[in-house]
């Protein structure tokens, strides 16, 4: 009879689903301190699911519900770790060696997922291989045509295989942060190589706008990654988008080289991911660099431009790349160190408000003309302006005909005065606006002055 009713147990046992987690929920995870944070998974419809963290004497608890689904909110410390989190329901989950700290979503295309396994000439040590403080997540490439509740992924320690084939951006970012903080920090990388901004904005973002949506209709179908809208972002995106994080870090940019509407796009991006997250998310993009794969059109600075205007949104700050340029031939420059090193300055004032750091590049603030010469002005000068080519060079002036020269310039203290003797009368004054222009104007701390002009015609830098 014992043996009948231990075989009747184990059938009513096996008519219930196991809870189950997410691959984000899983060990060597970091949860962001300091907040609420949601754990879920699936299991049995009416389940009793309690949750146990090792740093909480207490004990939470939640329902599956009608479809399977169940989520809870747990209060996390101060950063601090290891932990561990049991999670109890028909069966149990034991969660091991978490850690509390910052999270950082690192999303885009190539040069975001570029890693020391393209070629990248950094050792071991200097992307943090070995310090338990950092964890690595990285999301296997994948679309789909609707939002998905998972995806592929794990949660890893800095081993010299995982290391050298993660983001050396985000491995960087990951180092400073961690280094200056001194706690624990956790990036997840979300890129693919060639992919449009398209791909990874909700696809109704991008049908409801007939704007965005023409611009995506003429986008140049690629062998490396999808043009759809929205597909990227409904496999790599949403499933993380109940995983609380500190903030974005964002590369991506050449392949919408050509669109006149990436401003408003990547701005509802940015708009639409932070309503999927419920929180204002602190948004930081690197402005794409040099090259001279774009010729003479001025597709490529107007892209730039593009994303200069997406900076004047609230919470969102751009790096500034046209100094970090090894090879003007190659559309990845290696200088992978620098973008990161610059990304963790913008976090460290911005998000967490160390305000002693120079982090923001100098901007075009207005200009004058004086005797035959434009005076510019910028905002961001910190201690003062240098060439370092001692040159002053990437400056064009034009006057009534709409035809840019270059020009002579000459630093005057927080200014810059352009001219040359064939533009008696000056109207306009680019700097910088060529595909392949690589920055010369510095403030003293060493951050580039971006490209601008003070025109709105379309007319080529230089013209012939």
């Amino acid at each position: 009879m014992k043996y009948l009713i231990a075989f009747f147990f184990l059938l009513s046992q096996s008519v219930f689903a196991n809870i189950s987690l997410p691959a984000v929920i899983a060990d060597n995870m970091v949860l962001q301190q300091k907040s609420k944070v949601k754990l879920w998974g699936w299991g049995s419809p009416g389940e009793k699911v309690f949750i146990k963290p090792s740093w909480n004497a207490g004990i939470d608890s939640a329902v599956v519900s009608s479809e399977a689904k169940w989520s809870c909110l747990v209060q996390t410390p101060s950063a601090g770790g290891p932990y561990t989190i049991e999670i109890k329901g028909y069966n149990t989950i034991q969660l091991s060696n978490i850690l509390i700290g910052e999270v950082w979503l690192c999303s885009g295309q190539s040069n975001m997922e570029m890693s020391v396994n393209w070629g990248l000439n950094y050792q071991d040590e200097m992307l943090g291989v070995g310090n338990k403080n950092i964890r690595f997540f990285n999301v296997i490439k994948s679309t789909s045509p609707y939002p998905q509740d998972d995806l592929k992924a794990s949660w890893e320690l800095p081993s010299s295989a995982i290391v050298r084939s993660f983001s050396a951006v985000a491995c960087f970012f990951a180092k400073k942060l961690e280094q200056e903080m001194k706690v624990p920090v956790g990036v997840i990388n979300a890129s693919w190589g060639g992919s449009c901004a398209e791909a990874w904005t909700p696809a109704g973002v991008v049908s409801q706008d007939s704007v965005l949506r023409a611009a995506a209709q003429k986008l140049k179908p690629s062998s490396y990654s999808s043009i759809v809208p929205g597909v990227n972002y409904n496999a790599m995106i949403s499933p993380l988008t109940n995983y609380n994080i500190a903030g974005v870090l964002w590369y991506q940019g050449e392949t919408n080289v050509g669109q006149t509407t990436y401003t408003s796009l990547l701005t509802q991006m940015i708009v639409s991911w932070r309503e999927a997250w419920n929180k204002a998310l602190p948004f930081y993009f690197a402005q794409i660099a040099p090259w001279s794969g774009y010729g003479t059109s001025i597709s490529a600075p107007l892209l730039r431009e593009s994303q200069s205007k997406i900076g004047e949104l609230p919470g969102t700050g751009m790096v500034i790349t046209s100094d970090l340029v090894n090879d003007i031939t190659d559309i990845h420059p290696k200088m992978k160190k620098e973008v990161g090193e610059r990304f963790a300055n913008y976090a460290l004032a911005e998000t967490y408000g160390n305000k002693n750091l120079a982090y923001k590049c100098p901007e075009f603030k207005e200009m004058k003309i004086k005797k035959g010469k434009a005076v510019i002005s910028f905002t961001n000068v910190n201690s003062g302006l240098i060439s370092k080519s001692g040159k002053v060079k990437e400056f064009f002036i034009a006057g009534a005909d709409k035809a840019f020269v270059p020009a002579k310039a000459l630093i005057k203290g927080n200014t810059v005065e352009v001219w040359t003797e064939s533009v008696l009368f000056p109207v306009a004054v680019r700097y910088g606006f060529t595909g392949d222009s690589q920055a010369d104007l510095f403030n003293k701390e060493g951050l580039p002055v971006n490209l601008f002009r003070t025109d709105n015609w379309n007319v080529p830098t230089v013209s012939k």
